[in-house]
């Protein structure tokens, strides 16, 4: 058997395998309704996680956030240590005035009675924008040795503590970081 008979012999073959339907044409593919049942399927599952994912974005950008706090946290604590009122505001804490602390997502860092608000703004989701999240020292009364533990938003005091300043939080707790909800 040559080339030419074996190549017509396997095209035949592969002929016989293609299927037909029962008008008796052939099959290729994927019918307009199936793909378009693929695509609604893959948009619901879109829908789905789309909101998660933005969610995350939103508590990141909190967590980015909360380090510019630690330039107001030793002066707190030296208060709190030494069993002195704590700054009522920044310049008792011997910091810039609230406007001048920014960062790329926090828009001022203003101290009051000892808590840290953190305003967001500049480059922060829109979301955060104009939103303030409390950082609030908690100290043991009469044992000033033991070191402040800081109460980040909605979270819960330590037993045994006593926490000083306002919680200012607006953020939606949903959207907070599990260590400040």
């Amino acid at each position: 058997m040559g080339l030419r008979t074996r190549s017509i012999a396997i095209i035949a073959g592969m002929a016989s395998l293609r299927q037909t339907t029962p008008c008796g044409r052939a099959s290729r593919g994927f019918t307009l309704v199936e793909l378009m049942v693929v695509i609604a399927v893959i948009a619901i599952l879109s829908l789905i996680a789309l909101p998660s994912y933005l969610d995350s974005i939103v508590r990141r950008q909190i967590a980015d956030a909360l380090p510019l706090a630690d330039v107001a946290k030793p002066a707190i604590q030296a208060a709190a240590r030494l069993g002195a009122p704590l700054p009522p505001d920044n310049a008792a804490a011997g910091l810039p005035e609230p406007d001048k602390m920014v960062s790329n997502l926090v828009s001022s860092v203003t101290v009051q009675d000892g808590a840290i608000h953190l305003q967001f703004g500049n480059n922060a989701n829109g979301t955060l924008k104009g939103k303030t999240l409390s950082l609030r020292p908690a100290v043991v009364e009469g044992a000033p040795v033991v070191p402040v533990a800081w109460i980040c938003g909605m979270a819960k005091v330590p037993d045994k503590m006593t926490v000083r300043g306002t919680n200012r939080t607006d953020i939606p707790t949903g959207l907070l970081p599990l260590s400040c909800r």
